[in-house]
């Protein structure tokens, strides 16, 4: 399947019933610490375009470049090894990335400039805020490589969900797989709430549809 097609099997499904299909078939993904600027509205699906950043050399290199090779639709994923001392992604690039159509930037690491992010509604999940500069304290050593996201392993073009609930990364050779089982799990939750709404407990409607077992690995 292409781009368009894989983001489109997670149409109307969110981080939770998403998180709980990868627990069923013992996938890791969720990417822990990594939370939203604002509880965005929807969920944010795209392919993972990849920026590994390591500490800068000497003279330093670039910090920001590779944002004219991310294509619209794409989820920029930035590996900073958490770093919360400086600043990775700033004004100018949500500027950029918003007229280009970018789906949204998940940091492992810090942003600044969020009054500006916020008022454009430009999704951004990082680790914080800071104001202090990456530049000459930072830069880019590869994209489109394996990067790692609070010890999630991102490859270019995995399939990234975000929403106000935070990030996880599915695999892009599973992510079928993944989107179908999440769909299956909904489909009982839908189940077990229209029988609370016609007067069954919570305990007997999940009783009856098996809801303790949703997230279990298959024996």
């Amino acid at each position: 399947m292409n781009d368009q097609q894989l983001v489109a099997l997670f149409e109307g499904l969110d981080t939770p019933g998403v998180s709980d299909a990868m627990d069923k078939l013992g996938i890791p993904g969720q990417c822990l610490g990594i939370a939203p600027l604002d509880n965005y509205r929807g969920t944010v699906v795209g392919p993972a375009f990849t920026v590994q950043y390591v500490p800068a050399n000497s003279p330093p290199g670039s910090v920001g470049d590779f944002i004219e090779d991310v294509q619209p639709g794409d989820v920029v994923v930035i590996a900073n090894a958490g770093r919360c001392d400086c600043t990775v992604w700033g004004d100018i690039m949500t500027q950029y990335a918003g007229a280009r159509g970018i789906a949204a930037t998940v940091i492992d690491g810090v942003c600044r400039d969020v009054s500006k992010a916020l008022g454009d509604g430009y999704p951004l999940f990082t680790r914080g805020r800071y104001m202090r500069t990456g530049k000459d304290r930072v830069e880019v050593l590869s994209v489109n490589q394996p990067v790692a996201i609070s010890q999630t392993r991102v490859c270019a073009r995995d399939i990234v969900v975000a929403d106000a609930n935070g990030v996880l990364v599915v695999p892009r050779a599973r992510a079928a797989e993944v989107a179908q089982a999440a769909r299956q799990i909904e489909a009982v939750e839908a189940q077990i709430r229209a029988q609370i709404e016609a007067g069954k407990t919570l305990k007997q409607a999940r009783e009856s549809l098996g809801y303790h077992t949703l997230q279990r690995k298959p024996l």
